[in-house]
């Protein structure tokens, strides 16, 4: 019998760093992708053939042919979400039905988790996080609470009295918020999370964590789709303005029940500059004609909330803090192309916190600091034709070779554009 490892695609940064295009790409030599964690706060973003999907959920394998998709059991699940997305899916004549399965174990976002995110962020006033309001959070805060429902629960009799139970409890809690009103009608919203729910039956539940573990064991070659970013993780992100579970490459253990000696290759992906959505903590965060460019150049908008990303220079305190924490193996640097155009690019190679110089990332995730910069001379040369390093200009190459020195890890592969096929492999 042979033994297989489950490789690893996650974000180093905030999120958004195209981790949806890399994964398609990547999928040909893999059998099965699973997503680890997350909610439909995620969107992973995919370009190919001339048209361009978002996925919230469902991995982004899904549309290469003869690959089995996972939603795990750290993944939380909005039926109404999940059922909207497989419809437009099958639109594109995926075949769903033989490509999907859904862990049991995998927590539901109900009704009620909605109007409970709404309504504490609401509350918050200035001090918001930047919540989705997908639900995210108070599904989570149920699990670790030990009030959550679950895909398996589904498959039981009674499993409306269980709904009803919780329900009531999420009522309780919102009388806490008098002054909140729900952005949504709770009542119509109800309705079509029945209807999910019953669609989504169609579907094998499965004991995913036996599932994935028998397949390693048969030699079945394995990616595991993180979402989010690693300074999004619930425990070493920028907390509080962070998500509500484990970003990290440890999360893969627990968001799909296999032991850390499984996990093998763990691909680290990273935009050549910076975003963020939401609050929180940003040190090269740029409000001036730059960061604008990068935002318009770039097409920095939420793939899931439309909202403009915070655009800034690469951070190097943060990426080297990401790598050490997931112990990357090979970086992939994303829109590159994005900087063909700058005569001067900077690097953030440390923090000024007052008369201090601070290397390593801080535990407030830098919030009054300085940057410190190391400037770059621009390449002014189109990157997205070019599909081999050795075409790459020497400037673009010298900006590659800083960051592989800081971080310790190769660039295993460089993204000069959205199409799937403006995917340079080193």
């Amino acid at each position: 019998m042979t033994k297989n490892k489950i490789d690893v695609v996650l974000g180093l940064q905030w999120g958004d760093e195209g981790k949806g295009k890399v994964v398609d790409v990547l999928t040909p030599g893999y059998k099965m992708v699973a997503r680890f964690q997350g909610g439909p706060n995620a969107g992973h973003s995919l370009v190919f053939d001339g048209d361009s999907f978002v996925l919230h959920t469902v991995p982004s394998g899904i549309f290469r042919e003869g690959t089995v998709n996972i939603i795990g059991n750290g993944v939380v699940i909005d039926p109404v979400i999940l059922m909207d997305e497989i419809s437009k899916i099958e639109a594109m004549s995926v075949d769903v039905d033989k490509k999907l399965f859904i862990s049991k174990r995998a927590h539901l976002i109900l009704p009620t988790h909605r109007a409970l995110d709404a309504a504490s962020e609401s509350a918050m006033g200035k001090s918001k996080i930047g919540s989705t309001l997908k639900g995210i959070g108070p599904a989570y805060a149920d699990k670790t609470g030990r009030h959550g429902l679950r895909v398996g629960d589904l498959l039981q009799p009674d499993y409306r009295e269980f709904y009803e139970a919780r329900k009531q409890r999420h009522m309780q809690l919102l009388q806490q918020y008098p002054a909140y009103e729900s952005p949504f009608d709770f009542d119509a919203y109800e309705q079509q999370w029945f209807k999910a729910v019953e669609e989504l039956r169609r579907f094998p539940f499965i004991d995913s964590e036996i599932y994935v573990n028998k397949a390693l064991d048969e030699g079945v070659p394995i990616l595991a789709e993180g979402a989010q970013g690693s300074l999004l993780d619930i425990d070493f992100g920028t907390y509080p303005y962070v998500t509500s579970s484990s970003t990290l490459s440890a999360g893969v253990c627990t968001g799909l029940g296999v032991a850390p000696s499984r996990v093998g290759s763990i691909y680290g992906i990273f935009k050549a500059y910076c975003t963020r959505v939401g609050s929180g903590p940003f040190p090269t965060e740029l409000f001036d004609a730059d960061g604008e460019r990068l935002r318009s150049i770039g097409h920095e908008y939420g793939a899931t909330t439309g909202r403009p990303r915070r655009c800034g220079w690469l951070d190097m305190v943060a990426l080297k803090y990401a790598v050490m924490m997931n112990a990357v193996t090979d970086l992939i640097m994303m829109k590159s192309d994005v900087l063909d155009g700058f005569d001067t690019i900077k690097v953030a190679v440390a923090y000024k916190d007052g008369d201090r110089i601070l290397e390593s990332f801080p535990y407030d995730g830098g919030k009054d600091v300085t940057p410190v910069y190391k400037e770059f001379p621009g390449w002014k040369t189109p990157l997205c034709g070019l599909r081999r390093y050795e075409d790459f200009p020497e400037a673009f190459k010298q900006y590659m070779a800083f960051i592989e020195a800081e971080t310790g890890c190769r660039i295993k592969i460089v993204s000069v554009g959205p199409d799937r096929e403006a995917t340079v492999v080193l």
